[in-house]
């Protein structure tokens, strides 16, 4: 049977907007309270899912979430009616409703935690949805994160859902953005690699002084228990706290895998010799592949301008289907590491060198880079094989029908410009709920929303 790494990549949503939430984050911060285009970013996204699906991977899609979060704002004591909770909230903390209204869920590498069946004990395909509590922009999204995989990933037999971690920033899990999978094929057993920022609970730890470490080592350890993998298959490393300091807020700006390959930054470890020695020893029948950016040509501050970590690593065509272990790799980077000196320069020659990574595509997604995530952050990996392609539960996987069918979806439900001061308006919220109706019924997901279940 065969193997795919399938790519889930996170519909963009109405509300997409500048609004600077996500503290440490560079990019996030330098756009914030510009206007936006909401429908630019949904339609970016999915001409890159587009394009993957062409290159021959698997590709699906995941649906964005009801924003403004009206059951967030009820809850933190706002009432009336949808008009009068929004005006109140714009009035007393326009913050606050920025933060209820935030798109980031469309990062969905942030999603989950996916451990597939070959490494768990229990032979099923593990998801623990992450709880993001560092931001509360991101903290409200794993209850429909949660129900969004439970439906799509429905068999019980095949996949196994785990709640969100303890909600405390001891067990902060920011999901697979500090997470990747090394295997020699798809469907053979991996080693999983956590990458964390400060262990919480030793007083001491190596910890970065200017933003906040996302990601525990506690909540690494706690997702890698309740997905039953084997301590001789998991790798726990920390992150260089130095490259958190200069905007490093999660591993994948820093590093990124695919199979064998792990392309990366000579910063990006606290302890970057033992890890790929343990990485390289634990790895069950190959050896890894270690693809280092030298600080010399690449300096962290055009790694994380660019987002040239932030990029895809994909095996195409043939390799698309379980050979993760394949020498020969494409990135698939945002156009802003085309646009850097620097970066273009250390591309050319790695591809031109005969390294690992043989090819590199450019993608423009501005609207998503200009919020601080580039075309790792938009996609959620899975490995699946055929029989659990057929078993999901509804209609994600990317085809040309699918295409046209969510193409024609945004251009009639997005705005084109989106400002701060819109987001206070009922209309919007209106506009999104009667979007996402017709969305779960193109998508085949049933009641979804909070609005749809009462």
């Amino acid at each position: 049977m065969k193997y795919y790494e399938v790519n889930f990549d996170g519909l963009v949503g109405p509300t997409h907007n500048f609004a600077g939430l996500s503290y440490g984050n560079i990019a996030s911060d330098k756009s914030a309270k510009e206007n936006s285009s909401p429908k630019g970013a949904a339609l970016q996204g999915l001409e890159k899912m587009k394009a993957l699906s062409d290159l021959g991977m698997k590709q699906g899609v995941l649906p964005p979430q009801e924003r403004p979060h009206m059951p967030t704002l009820r809850k933190l004591g706002f009432t009336g009616s949808d008009k009068e909770v929004l005006g109140k909230t714009a009035k007393t903390n326009p913050a606050l409703l920025a933060g209820a209204s935030s798109a980031s869920c469309m990062w969905v590498a942030n999603a989950a935690t996916v451990s597939p069946h070959p490494d768990t004990a229990d032979g099923r395909t593990h998801f623990t949805p992450a709880n993001l509590v560092s931001m509360f922009h991101r903290s409200i999204e794993h209850p429909a994160t949660g129900r969004a995989l439970q439906t799509i990933f429905a068999d019980e037999s095949r996949f196994a859902h785990h709640p969100a971690l303890h909600s405390s920033s001891h067990f902060g899990d920011e999901g697979a953005a500090n997470h990747t999978r090394f295997c020699s094929d798809y469907g053979d057993p991996g080693v999983e690699f956590f990458v964390y920022g400060v262990e919480a609970l030793r007083k001491g730890a190596p910890a970065p002084k200017r933003f906040p470490a996302r990601q525990t080592l506690e909540a690494c350890q706690a997702v890698a228990r309740l997905h039953g993998l084997a301590d001789d298959r998991v790798v726990f490393a920390q992150q260089n706290p130095d490259v958190i300091d200069q905007g490093v807020f999660h591993n994948d700006v820093i590093s990124v895998g695919n199979g064998r390959i792990l392309f990366h930054h000579e910063k990006a470890f606290l302890n970057s010799t033992e890890v790929k020695a343990e990485l390289d020893r634990k790895l069950p029948g190959a050896d890894m592949i270690f693809v280092e950016v030298p600080d010399a040509q690449v300096p962290v501050e055009d790694a994380v301008q660019s987002y040239l970590f932030n990029s895809q690593l994909i095996s195409c065509g043939a390799n698309a289907s379980g050979r993760g272990g394949s020498n020969s790799a494409t990135l698939i980077a945002p156009i802003e590491c085309e646009e850097n000196p620097r970066v273009k320069a250390y591309l050319d020659q790695l591809v031109s060198s005969g390294s690992a990574i043989s090819d590199v595509r450019f993608f423009n997604l501005r609207q998503s880079m200009k919020n601080g995530g580039g075309p790792a952050c938009l996609r959620l990996r899975v490995v699946l094989n055929d029989g659990d392609l057929a078993s999901l539960g509804a209609r994600v996987l990317l085809d040309d029908h699918l295409y046209a069918d969510l193409k024609a979806w945004i251009e009639r439900h997005y705005r084109d410009e989106l400002t701060a001061e819109d987001l206070r308006d009922p209309a919007l919220l209106y506009e999104v709920r009667t979007a996402l109706e017709e969305l779960t019924r193109i998508l085949n997901l049933g009641k979804l929303y909070d609005f749809q279940r009462g």
